[in-house]
Order: C-alpha cells, then structure tokens, then sequence
C-alpha cells in the first residue's frame, strides 16, 4: 500500500525521530541518593541499575539500609522517566502534533 507523499514524509520522519531517541535514551545515566548519601546508585536509560554505593556505617540496621536502597532505587526511576519524557516531548513537538496528543 503506498501512502499519500507527505504521509510518508511524516512516517519516514517519525521513524528516524524513533532511532534518535532511542540512541538519547541509551546514553542517559542519573544518581540518586537516600539518607543524605548514605545510599546512592546510578542507573541508565533503560533502567539498568549500574552501580550501589553503601555507606559501612548503615550496614548494621538492616531495616534502615532496606528502606534507603528501596527510596534510592524509586528516586532513581523517577529520574530516568523524567529525564525520559523530557527528550520524548522535545522530539514530538518536531513532529507538529495538536499539544497534549502525547
């Protein structure tokens, strides 16, 4: 089926934005932290996380320590998401789409 000329444009442009954006979102790496520090940890564009630093002096309450790595962790997604959305609006707003379609 071929599509009417600029329809194809717009495909072909939607389709590299894709590429574009998928090569952003894989160089995205953000760090989080919980307990002033005590726990951080980096994570990258498709959620991997890359890397848990603990400070010794927590290591002795396990509760505390369960509860900073989970808030680190959260912390962590809502940065990537954020980080995310921001590069996924920059691209669709290229595509001239009616505001809040996406």
């Amino acid at each position: 089926m071929k599509l009417p000329g600029n329809m194809q444009q717009m495909m072909q442009k939607a389709q590299q934005m894709q590429e574009r954006l998928q090569q952003e979102i894989a160089q995205i790496k953000v760090e989080a932290s919980a307990g002033g520090g005590m726990i951080s940890m980096t994570m990258d564009g498709q959620k991997n996380l890359l890397s848990v630093k603990i400070d010794p002096e927590v290591a002795g309450d396990v509760e505390m320590l369960q509860d900073m790595v989970l808030a680190a962790h959260s912390e962590a997604l809502k940065k990537v998401e954020d980080e995310v959305k921001q590069k996924m609006g920059g691209m669709l707003g290229g595509l001239g789409l009616p505001p809040g379609m996406f």
